[in-house]
């Protein structure tokens, strides 16, 4: 007899799956429940509807994630560096199973009020005002626009290199592959380390520009 977790396991592992394929709005109910081969009680039970299923299989891959993220930014201190505080925000996302979670991201990323409603609001905005304070810091000076702007190309960054994690070594002639995660990260900090930077010398031009005038 299949226990009540591995059901619950099935319909998120069946649920996710499918709407990484097919897209929210084009998965029914009755897809699910005919692949994961459970009856529509099973999800109501658990579930209680489509859209609690759909924050489920969302929360069940971003949560453990969060979580990460804040201990690994807890543990840099009260003064971290800017590696620092981009190692904690994505090297969490690589310790994941990446081919699982990256057809779901790029279909929540593919529409733009679900990604606000779903994603950014309810898992994302804690994040984003936790590790933008944490810049803010290490970079002291810097406005605030070039912080946010920062965190978006960020942002770009790893969820290119999620959705295209797979396919690299073909685009790229085999000299780029998520072989190794942690080098993957390191090289991607090291990059966008770089990019926060030039907004806090760019801080400075201007600042001389404006006192040569």
């Amino acid at each position: 007899m299949i226990g009540t977790t591995d059901t619950k396991t099935r319909i998120l592992d069946t649920a996710e799956r499918l709407f990484g394929q097919k897209g929210f709005e084009a998965t029914s109910l009755r897809d699910i429940t005919a692949e994961a081969q459970v009856n529509l009680a099973a999800v109501n039970y658990h579930f209680q509807s489509k859209d609690s299923l759909m924050d489920a299989v969302i929360a069940r891959r971003v949560e453990p994630v969060n979580k990460r993220r804040f201990e690994m930014l807890d543990a840099a201190g009260p003064s971290p560096t800017v590696e620092e505080v981009l190692t904690a925000f994505l090297q969490p996302v690589f310790d994941v199973q990446l081919e699982c979670a990256a057809p779901l991201v790029g279909r929540i990323l593919s529409n733009p009020n679900l990604f606000v409603d779903r994603l950014y609001k309810r898992h994302f905005q804690a994040i984003s005002e936790r590790f933008r304070a944490a810049m803010i810091r290490a970079l002291p000076g810097v406005p605030v626009a070039d912080i946010l702007w920062g965190q978006l190309f960020t942002a770009g960054a790893m969820t290119q290199l999620m959705a295209l994690g797979q396919v690299l070594p073909a685009i790229t002639g085999g000299v780029c592959d998520m072989s190794d995660r942690a080098a993957v990260v390191a090289r991607a900090v090291r990059f966008l380390a770089a990019g926060f930077r030039a907004g806090s010398h760019a801080s400075e031009a201007n600042k001389e520009l404006k006192c040569a005038g």
